[in-house]
């Protein structure tokens, strides 16, 4: 019996060093994917200070960031404390999900908390959740429902594989109609000026970018859809590459400007200013990526496991944005992906979502029947 345990923790161990590996991994995928640079080319790890190719030895998980006190030994740069976490929570998620479920389905959820965590520091940093992640964790939700059907709690491999799609659809569903409803509700923010306040879209080279009162916003930033409009009510003329249009209003799609009746492709246009009386700007509730995010969940976790991950991880991201507001000075609140709570919830179902549920209707049943008593 003392060998059997003695086995259990060799094999708790081996978890958590195969999870900070792959931890370094995702470092790698964290980094490269929002940046367009492929995980193979190049193969070796590299310093993204000086691009220097780190030796083995300085690309030790989780100890070299230690022992180099986070910073590179060639040229100095600071190398940042998301490595080092990323490469511990990853090793502790690896040894939770051993110790919870062990084999073979621990394997799945090593799988799934790898897709969460890219997606994660990803979304955090650069607002978005690649397609690499999503569209291929739908893919790999499938495939390892359809290879241990016990994820779903049955032992039948086409019902797992079933429940499976039935989650991704139900997750991409569910998301996108919250998406579309909060268009139409949420979708346009005015702003109207007390005093005539400047404007200034400009196309250098490849960079395209328009001030709106001395606020900067790259145009990609300002279109989620080619639909969205951004319409500016002018205070005078506007100026368009040298040349004065009074019209009234400047109307911008992503890719046209319609002013006094014309219409003209941005490509051709290099810059415009003029002075706004107001302004509506387009926004969204929140990304598509995050509604193929939650199909992505749903492939591992089914139509239960979606519902659950969508409120947790709503009330989680409230807290977290009330949160935020209090601790900014002007009341503000800072811009929060919403990927990562979404993450959150996903991990919460995973270990102890069931057990909260029949918690939840426990103390609902056990209300109601002291209310009849």
């Amino acid at each position: 019996m003392s060998a059997f345990r003695g086995i259990e923790w060799v094999l708790l161990v081996f978890s958590g060093v195969l999870g900070s590996v792959v931890g370094s991994f995702l470092n790698a995928c964290i980094h490269r994917l929002p940046r367009g640079l492929g995980l193979m080319h190049p193969r070796r790890s590299f310093c993204p200070g000086c691009e220097r190719t780190i030796p083995w030895h300085e690309n030790l998980p989780v100890v070299s960031w230690i022992f180099l006190r986070g910073r590179c030994s060639g040229c100095g740069w600071r190398i940042p404390a998301r490595y080092f976490v990323v490469e511990v929570l990853t090793s502790a998620l690896f040894m939770a999900a051993w110790w919870r479920f062990g084999w073979p389905v621990a394997v799945v959820w090593w799988v799934f908390a790898g897709l969460l965590v890219v997606a994660t520091f990803i979304d955090f940093e650069h607002m978005i959740i690649p397609d690499e992640i999503t569209l291929g964790g739908v893919v790999a939700g499938v495939v390892a429902c359809l290879i241990v059907p016990e994820v779903m709690n049955t032992a039948v491999w086409w019902r797992a594989g079933l429940e499976s799609l039935i989650g991704a659809v139900a997750g991409f569903v569910v998301l996108f109609l919250v998406v579309e409803g909060g268009k139409v509700v949420f979708g346009k923010k005015r702003h109207r000026f007390g005093e005539p306040e400047p404007f200034e879209w400009r196309h250098d080279g490849e960079r395209v970018w328009v001030s709106l009162a001395g606020e900067e916003f790259e145009w990609s930033e300002v279109f989620s859809r080619e639909r969205d409009e951004l319409r500016i009510t002018l205070e005078g003329a506007a100026t368009v590459d040298g040349c004065e249009r009074d019209c009234g209003e400047l109307v911008f799609t992503h890719d046209r400007l319609v002013t006094g009746g014309d219409t003209i492709a941005l490509e051709e246009i290099k810059h415009i200013t003029g002075r706004m009386r107001a302004v509506v700007i387009p926004r969204e509730a929140m990304g598509f990526g995050d509604v193929k995010f939650l199909a992505c969940i749903g492939a591992f976790v089914g139509w239960q496991g979606v519902l659950f991950t969508l409120f947790a991880g709503s009330v989680i991201g409230s807290v977290a944005g009330v949160v935020g507001i209090c601790l900014q000075r002007d009341g503000s609140g800072a811009r929060l992906p919403f990927g990562p709570f979404l993450a959150l919830g996903a991990l919460v179902w995973v270990f102890a979502g069931r057990a909260l549920v029949d918690l939840y209707f426990g103390i609902l049943h056990a209300g109601r029947f002291a209310a009849d008593f």
